[in-house]
This record gives C-alpha cells, structure tokens and sequence, in this order.
C-alpha cells in the first residue's frame, strides 16, 4: 500500500474545512476505485487561527483516525504552515492543498498518475484565467511572473498554485531547506526535478474570504525578489555607476560654463534639484541593500521556521 499525504494550510478556515473535507471524501471514493492501493491521510495545519478553525479540525479528527493536525502557536504564515505540514506527512506522496477548494480535489486522480505512472516527480498546477479576481491584481501578478523570470535563475510559472504533488525525495529535498525567509513556489523551482504541468481555469473560494490583502501581496513578493534573485543589487552598482557619470559631466559643464560666462551662482534653483534627486538615489540605493542585510540578519538567528502548540 502507498501513503497520501494530504496537506492542508488552514487560517480562519472554520467555515471551509467541512465543505472541503466532504469534497475530499468524494474524490476519495473514486480515487479508491481507480487506486486501489492508496491510503489517504490528512494534516491540517492551523496556522494561529482567532476562529474555530482548530476545533473544527478536532472533531474531524475524532470520527476519522487518517485526520492529524498541527496547531502553531501563533500566526507564522502560510509559508511557515507548508513547511509545517511537510515535516509531519508521512506519505510516501505528498499534496499540498488549500481549504477553500480553489485547488479542485478532481485533479488528484491526474496528479498521481503523472508520479506513479509518468514517470515525473512532481505535478504542479496552474491557473490559465484569473477570473473573480481585479484586474489591477491580475496585471500585477503577471507582471511579477515575468520580472522573476527575467532577474532569477529559477523558473517560476504564470499562475502557478502551490497545489501540486510530490513524490517522498522531493519532499526530503524541500525539508533541507531550512531558511527562515520562504518562498515555496520558488523553492519548488530551486530543488529542480520532473514536474508535470496541470492547467485549470480559476474556481472560487467556497466560503470565507481571501487572507491576501495588497499590501500582503506585495510584501510576499518583495519577498520572492529577495530570496530568489540579486537583481537589485547589481542594479544599484549599474545605478551608481551611471549618476556618477551623470555627476562628472556636471562637473565639467560647470567648469566650463564658469570660464566662459563667469556666473557660477545663476541655476542655483536648478542645482538644489539635482542634490535633493542624488539624496534620493542614495536613500534608495541603501534601502535595497539594507533590505539584503536584513534577510540576512533574521537568517542568522537562526529561530525555528515555526512552533507547534499541540499536534496529534
């Protein structure tokens, strides 16, 4: 018998765990039919939430022994809860599934075959419409996909969803990552192996409402930036290199201007200007450098990825 280990990163999720676990036990069925040598586990991890979420969970747990959970201590994030529920599966495959049933259970058959049966490490989705979402978080979200594709070496995906399946050595490869500063879908990319590509046309959430503020989205993509790419640093050395050019040839039109017309105080207005715009540049400059030295810091503290207050 193979061992599935389902993964579920839950916050404030009491509303969409039953829907989403009465939708898993459907698949499980026809899963069963179709393979019938694998056995379903779940883990659910509670990632601090205010809500029932865990005590939801709980009761799930009492009428069904293939439920485990893990309960974090307080709000570490769902980078943090991935992490979390990757260190306690036990699967010999591992999926990693969201509660709200944006990542439709019907694709799990498709999924494992591509491992069992294809031969591939790894099938991974992706959404081919961002429909129900803003416009304005749509377009920014392409634009990322292709500003990481362009500064980072790692390949990451248009619409890529964090619902894919892995065998147990891609899991083992992604649990020796230990860094504080996680981006999954960039560590997916990183740890490399076969991955088989799924796509699906976007489905809404079921219940609940959307963790992901903008401000929480750019956030978590600065974070992509840094963790996956030095980009910014090389164009700080390029942006360096061009004011001081820019700052040299001033020097000689000053000169000049000065020799020939005799007036060095006319363009004063002008020349605050351009101070203020190299204070700005440098301001700039240091903040992204800073930005690197302060990954960097909370890296060497080296504090755990995420603390369980009870688990079972």
């Amino acid at each position: 018998m193979s061992l599935l280990s389902v993964i579920v990163p839950s916050y404030n999720e009491e509303a969409a765990i039953p829907i989403f676990y009465d939708a898993m036990q459907k698949v499980g069925k026809d899963f069963a039919d179709r393979f019938p040598e694998v056995e379903f586990e779940y883990v659910f991890v509670d990632d601090g939430s205010s809500d029932r979420t865990i005590d939801v969970i709980k009761d799930l747990r009492a009428g069904d022994a293939r439920v485990h959970y893990i309960s974090l201590s307080r709000n570490f994030g769902k980078e943090a809860a991935i992490y979390a529920g990757f260190s306690k599966a036990a699967g010999d495959y591992v999926v990693c599934m969201d509660a709200d049933l944006q990542d439709p259970p019907e694709l799990l058959p498709e999924m494992y075959d591509a491992v069992t049966a294809e031969g591939y490490d790894s099938a991974a989705t992706r959404r081919v419409t961002r429909k129900g979402e803003p416009k304005i978080r749509s377009l920014l979200a392409r634009c990322f996909y292709r500003l990481m594709n362009r500064i980072s070496d790692v390949e990451f995906v248009d619409g890529a969803r964090d619902y894919r399946i892995m065998t147990r050595k891609m899991v083992n490869a992604i649990l020796e990552l230990g860094e504080n500063n996680r981006f999954t879908k960039g560590i997916y990319g990183w740890v490399g192996f076969k991955t088989k590509w799924i796509e699906y046309e976007n489905v809404e959430r079921v219940a609940g409402e959307t963790k992901w503020s903008f401000f929480g989205l750019m956030g978590y993509s600065l974070e992509a930036i840094l963790g996956f790419s030095t980009a910014p640093l090389s164009f700080v050395i390029a942006l360096g290199f061009i004011v001081t050019a820019f700052a040299f040839l001033l020097i000689i039109f000053v000169v000049i201007r000065t020799l020939l017309f005799g007036d060095p105080t006319n363009g004063w207005p002008s020349m605050i200007c351009i101070v203020v715009f190299f204070a700005g540049t440098q301001l700039m400059c240091t903040g992204i450098v800073g930005a690197y030295l302060g990954k960097t810091y909370l890296e060497t503290k080296n504090r755990p990825i995420f603390i369980a207050r009870e688990e079972e």
